[in-house]
């Protein structure tokens, strides 16, 4: 059964031609245990036809060990987005992307592709001195409009320096991670386990909370 409807495809197919380089969308799944992984998978087979410049990589968490580790993935279904030289950017996604979060998705592929926007130089001059490796987990539902905001933010910073890695973590999927972070309303931003917000908040917080991992 498909995910999307006629009116929806268009309307992607036509966003998409804005791309500028490929984007390979790395999935990775489990045969057991997993109750959305044949679904996620199903969703990205969907998005792989509405445009030339996406691509479809499937693998199995179990089996391919080495990839899972290269990319960092430790949940599944896990969406990667890789570039057109199919390296991982720091952009993943923890859980189906849909509901509002479609919009985070569709956002983080056309990032990846290149058609970024810049920040302002205050920002960057900030992001260049982040020089050890932080990781940001956005806790999300669904169903909150609120939360793409604060994973397109997250994603953002992933791309604007190598050091980080971001993850969208649809906290209904992953009860367990959610209960280990106190997670209680969303968007919950957790940066290195330790460090951590509510909201969609400013860029600037994110990166005054990054800051203190340095």
């Amino acid at each position: 059964m498909a995910l999307l409807n006629d009116e929806i495809r268009e309307q992607l197919s036509g966003f998409f031609k804005g791309m500028k380089e490929d984007v390979t969308l790395a999935v990775f799944t489990k045969k057991e245990a997993c109750e959305t992984c044949k679904e996620a998978e199903s969703f990205m087979q969907e998005i792989e036809t509405l445009s030339d410049k996406i691509h479809l990589e499937a693998y199995d968490f179990d089996t391919h060990q080495d990839k899972a580790k290269e990319f960092g993935v430790t949940l599944t279904p896990s969406i990667v987005l890789l570039d057109g030289e199919k390296k991982h950017q720091g952009v993943k996604f923890n859980g189906i992307p849909g509901g509002h979060e479609v919009n985070s998705f569709i956002k983080g592929i056309m990032e990846v592709s290149g058609a970024l926007d810049s920040l302002p130089e205050s920002q960057q001059e900030r992001l260049k001195k982040i020089t050890k490796p932080v990781n940001i987990k956005v806790f999300v539902t669904l169903g909150c409009p609120h939360c793409p905001g604060a994973v397109e933010k997250a994603h953002k910073l992933a791309l604007e320096n190598p050091n980080i890695d971001a993850e969208m973590i649809e906290a209904q999927t992953f009860g367990e991670v959610s209960n280990k972070f106190n997670v209680s309303s969303v968007p919950k931003v957790v940066i290195n386990d330790e460090f951590e917000f509510v909201g969609n908040q400013p860029l600037d917080t994110f990166l005054e909370e990054i800051e203190k991992t340095q």
